[in-house]
């Protein structure tokens, strides 16, 4: 019997062929080891991947979202807060603005002259009241005036100052400055900006109460 004979007969004999079923399986599994094994890495790190994309998601939102943490509170305070201005420094009748003017005036030794009156309504829920007033006086008494005027309990705002003269000591300015009133409070009379201004009586009558010196 030949070499190649007895290989054959022993490949196909039953241990033979159990060896061979043997082999084959083992590789089998040793394939399928390896590419469980490479699965579970692709998994892992897809997973992983996946749990890091999500808290960086979260942790944006977190941020975008930080703004909005307590806005009903600092909205019920900003409320309070514009409220207490109105009442505080936002003059609810016309006398309270000539008066204002008055004693400053009156404190600073200064005239005021000429004053202009109009009104510009704004989008919101308050009407600006323009004033173009003449104002004479020593340095120092105006210095006071204006210093006096930003400080006043009522709200002013100085818009333009301009120089028109001097003479002996005694200083001419021309004065623009705004104050703010709710629109159901500002008197009749007073035009709005672009047409004839109000020329009311001067500060120091402030008991007329009205642009038009009438009583109210």
């Amino acid at each position: 019997m030949s070499r190649f004979s007895q290989v054959r007969d022993r490949l196909f004999s039953p241990v033979g062929l159990h060896a061979i079923a043997f082999g084959i399986l083992a590789i089998a599994t040793i394939v399928l080891g390896v590419r469980l094994v490479l699965d579970w890495r692709a998994t892992s790190s897809g997973a992983a991947d996946a749990i890091a994309a999500k808290q960086l998601e979260l942790r944006m939102l977190e941020v975008q979202t930080a703004p909005l943490r307590g806005l009903d509170k600092r909205v019920a305070l900003s409320r309070s807060q514009i409220e207490d201005f109105y009442s505080r420094r936002v003059p609810a009748k016309w006398s309270t603005i000539l008066e204002q003017l008055g004693q400053l005036s009156n404190k600073g030794d200064v005239r005021l002259s000429r004053v202009q009156y109009t009104q510009h309504p704004g989008s919101g829920d308050l009407t600006e009241i323009r004033m173009d007033a003449g104002l004479s006086g020593d340095y120092k008494g105006i210095m006071k005036f204006i210093n006096g005027l930003e400080r006043s309990p009522t709200f002013f705002v100085i818009r333009a100052m301009a120089l028109t003269g001097q003479q002996s000591g005694t200083v001419n300015l021309r004065l623009q400055y705004s104050t703010w009133m709710k629109p159901g409070d500002v008197p009749e009379g007073i035009p709005l900006e672009g047409t004839q201004p109000a020329t009311p009586d001067p500060p120091d009558a402030a008991a007329a109460g009205t642009p038009n010196g009438e009583g109210e």
